[in-house]
């Protein structure tokens, strides 16, 4: 969730009530190391560009996870959303980061809380919360743990989003990260892994991270449109948005 967030409720949750079984498979914890094997990599690979007539297309370069609500175990659905993009963004930066930077693994919910409240950006009370956090937190964190400063691009409205397509372009193109976006009416945390622009208008690679439930596949994510390209005009035309722009490396 974006930054008009509201106090959550301070309740921590360590396991997902999956009714048993995920899928006939053993339940997923919060103490179990395989759910770190299940998370799909490159979840956009293979889709196909969005429209015949974009003649220019600009997508992250290397390796990153999808997170998701749920996705380690912990029930975070209703909150956790800007958490998962940051965790996305997380492991793009270790997974392609030259071996000069930090490279530790994307931080846990808690990791990230405990982060903001260390360097004061939020009180104790945060910790153990159900608090959203947006691109501000975000480029909190990610400077704070790997030493990249973010930059942020606000937008009035979603109306004027086209204006910063070419900021998208630009930062595809010479860094290469994944990119969060969130905003106020629209306060869904998303990840954007790319730009695509054509006669009709400009298209975003979105990574949903509200998916929650059995690990899906690269091919059922991408069909059920968890990872998929919107119209950059589908987006709520009257809420503001923030985009996160990590300043990682230059290729």
């Amino acid at each position: 969730m974006e930054e008009t967030e509201k106090r959550g409720t301070h309740q921590k949750t360590e396991c997902i009530d999956w009714g048993g079984h995920v899928c006939g498979q053993t339940p997923i914890t919060a103490n179990s190391e395989t759910w770190k094997d299940i998370l799909v990599k490159n979840a956009h690979d293979g889709l196909p560009q969005p429209s015949p007539d974009c003649d220019r297309c600009s997508v992250i370069s290397g390796e990153c996870l999808y997170y998701h609500y749920g996705c380690d175990g912990k029930d975070d659905r209703g909150w956790g959303c800007g958490y998962r993009t940051i965790q996305t963004m997380s492991s793009w930066l270790c997974l392609n980061q030259p071996p000069s930077v930090s490279r530790r693994p994307p931080p846990s919910l808690s990791e990230i809380q405990q982060t903001l409240v260390e360097i004061g950006d939020k009180p104790d009370s945060f910790l153990g919360s159900r608090e959203w956090i947006g691109t501000f937190e975000a480029s909190l964190v990610l400077d704070q743990l790997y030493d990249v400063p973010c930059r942020i691009v606000h937008v009035r409205y979603g109306k004027e989003l086209d204006q910063a397509v070419e900021d998208l372009h630009n930062h595809f193109l010479t860094r290469g990260s994944p990119v969060m976006m969130g905003g106020d009416r629209d306060n869904s945390s998303k990840g954007i892994l790319g730009v695509c622009t054509g006669k009709q208008g400009s298209y975003l690679l979105v990574m949903d991270p509200h998916y929650f439930g059995c690990p899906l596949d690269k091919n059922s994510l991408q069909r059920q449109g968890w990872v998929s390209w919107k119209p950059v005009a589908s987006m709520d035309q009257c809420s503001f948005y923030n985009l996160c722009l990590p300043l990682s490396a230059k290729k």
